[in-house]
């Protein structure tokens, strides 16, 4: 099957969680993780391909999605998604507006929208400003993200540092009056324009997905991307054909968390209290190979059933470990234990809680494809895997996903 519908993530929780809002289409979604090393040859009418270059440095990021790209391009994709996270996370230098703007020279196009608002997951954007919740992006917790710390909400400032393209705002009463005066709205000139539109609910988006469709490039989060794709089922762009179920093997749980967001720190309390947990310190694994293999040897003598390790901190202990260690290594050290420790165990269903963590821990086990199975909360579902392990159940949750009780819940709907 030619493919249509080309996406590129920027890390493998936004990978899981974009497919699994296109799979609400009804379309089968392939999954990879990283760009093929082949050509396309078993491509489906949906390619998405998760990358880990939210964090990297900006050429590599580039040199990375343009390849991605490429890839997709030679599966016949028409149709391309730049997906990053629907809180906005980059720096002045990146990488959202660089990869933007690559991915817009080389389909030769000068302007492209952006939408990450997430209504669903309690994501909006409201005159240009993104909210979380009721709070401004600046004054909710991802002001103290350990590696992107945002501390403007408004979506137009955030770009600016990072393209050489203006911004321009399509605001919420245009965008109440639906897809024609959306369309309508779109800047007429050849200048290269970034594009950022107002949505509050999922009528918007509905809205915005009808009215770019035809645009060769979008950029935004999950939802938009599982809006156009039910635009492109219903075109007959895509085919509606239910997926095939897989089955869940059966085995050990564990879960791996070393996201520090506020909502995945409310999870890891929630759940030491119902398994055994075990912490990970960036200082002490920084000390030398003891604190890692004290993990492996704990890992080792728990009994069958749920259990968690975690790095998981308040802002203060990753600042502290930040100012010792330096912020990238200090995530490194967390990525290459948790990675490790999913090696050695010989669990078959594994929550992994974090973007950069989840990234590792597949690259460790080996899984270049994924296929979707139930979805546990919005954005969150279970993906199942062969490894030369044998089959395994995979649920990459971003660290601002779910609620209190996401662990727990998450094995019981894998099991029900």
């Amino acid at each position: 099957m030619t493919t249509y519908f080309g996406a590129i993530a920027d890390d493998f929780t936004g990978a899981t969680d974009l497919a699994s809002m296109i799979a609400r289409s009804g379309t089968p979604v392939s999954l990879r993780l990283g760009v093929p090393d082949c050509p396309p040859q078993d491509s489906t009418g949906v390619e998405v391909i998760a990358l880990k270059c939210r964090s990297t440095p900006v050429a590599e990021a580039v040199c990375e999605t343009t390849a991605a790209l490429d890839w997709l391009r030679g599966a016949g994709a028409r149709r391309t998604f730049w997906k990053y996270c629907s809180t906005f996370d980059s720096t002045a230098q990146g990488n959202i507006g660089p990869v933007a703007e690559a991915l817009m020279a080389a389909l030769q196009t000068h302007l492209t929208i952006h939408v990450p608002a997430f209504p669903e997951n309690g994501r909006s954007v409201y005159m240009g400003n993104l909210f979380v919740d009721q709070q401004p992006l600046a004054e909710s917790p991802m002001k103290d993200h350990p590696l992107n710390p945002m501390r403007d909400s408004n979506l137009l400032r955030l770009l600016a540092p990072q393209t050489t393209g203006p911004g321009h705002l399509i605001p919420w009463p245009v965008v109440a009056q639906g897809m024609d005066a959306i369309r309508a709205a779109l800047p007429q000139n050849d200048r290269l324009t970034h594009i950022v539109i107002d949505t509050v609910a999922d009528a918007d988006l509905q809205a915005i997905a009808q009215a770019t469709a035809h645009l060769p490039l979008t950029c935004g989060g999950s939802a938009l991307g599982g809006a156009l794709a039910a635009v492109f089922v219903k075109s007959g762009s895509l085919p509606a054909t239910a997926t095939t179920k897989a089955t869940a093997p059966k085995g050990d749980q564990l879960v791996l968390s070393g996201s520090c967001s506020a909502m995945t720190r409310a999870q890891v309390a929630h759940f030491t209290a119902l398994a055994p947990s075990h912490k990970l310190d960036p200082l002490t694994l920084a000390a030398g190979p003891a604190a890692l293999q004290l993990a492996q040897s704990w890992l080792a003598t728990q009994p069958p059933g749920p259990k968690l390790i975690y790095a998981s901190a308040d802002p203060e202990e990753v600042a502290k470990a930040q100012r010792q260690l330096g912020a990238e290594r200090a995530g490194q050290l967390v990525e290459q234990a948790l990675a490790s420790l999913a090696q050695t165990a010989k669990a078959t269903q594994i929550v992994v809680a974090g973007g950069e963590t989840s990234g590792a821990v597949v690259k460790a086990l080996g899984i270049s494809r994924l296929t979707l199975g139930p979805e546990i909360a919005p954005g969150v579902p279970w993906c199942f895997a062969d490894t030369s392990n044998g089959p395994i159940a995979l649920a990459l949750k971003s660290g601002n996903f779910g609620d209190d009780d996401f662990f727990s819940a998450a094995f019981a709907h894998l099991t029900a």
